[in-house]
């Protein structure tokens, strides 16, 4: 069996778009899912994260359990869009050796409309990994593109969340594991993420 690289993006994908979670209270995650895009009440100026990995937004918001994430969306956006945000991204801290020194990164970070955090990635049991997935923060030019060029399709997937949970607290593992979507390695060519790998 192939040994997991410890920094790749895992995420359910076609040839043209990639899905990716969030969560949000009810009043915006129904009327997104219902309209396919996002209500007034969402907030463009705001930095908004973006996570391709089903588990992590499950460990993030507690399968939708916490206050404030009871909605669980999966985004499905264009590859081009999401490959402009990863060009255009920045890491969220500072590596020695990747950028050239820690006041050149806080410029890049100040300027990027997009930053990227590798976090533990999580098992059926939430508990982390010791490989990393992708999450992403877009603000100002790239959340504006995500909200209103880069989104195909919203979908509320509360129902499946609250499903696997349930299967998980039953010890199913197995028919837990048969309801994940099939995340499989994003094809991102090396010159997407030199700048974003450690």
């Amino acid at each position: 069996m192939e040994e997991e690289p410890l920094r790749r993006i895992r995420a359910l994908h076609t040839a043209s778009t990639i899905t990716v979670y969030q969560a949000y209270r009810p009043e915006i995650g129904g009327p997104a899912a219902r309209k396919g895009r996002f209500p007034a009440a969402w907030k463009p100026d705001r930095m908004t994260w973006i996570k391709p990995s089903f588990l992590w937004m499950m460990y993030r918001s507690g399968w939708g359990e916490k206050e404030g994430q009871e909605t669980v969306l999966a985004v499905e956006i264009t590859r081009d869009g999401f490959d402009w945000a990863l060009r255009h991204a920045c890491l969220s801290h500072y590596v020695r050796g990747l950028h050239p020194d820690r006041g050149t990164w806080q410029r890049d970070l100040k300027r990027a409309p997009a930053r990227v955090q590798w976090d533990p990635e999580r098992d059926l049991h939430l508990r982390p990994l010791p490989h990393r997935s992708l999450q992403m923060g877009l603000s100002g030019e790239a959340s504006a593109r995500y909200a209103n060029q880069w989104i195909v399709s919203i979908n509320d997937v509360t129902p499946l969340a609250r499903e696997i949970h349930a299967l998980v607290r039953d010890r199913e593992l197995d028919s837990a594991t048969r309801l994940l979507p099939q995340e499989q390695e994003y094809p991102a060519g090396a010159e997407l993420l030199a700048h974003l790998r450690p």
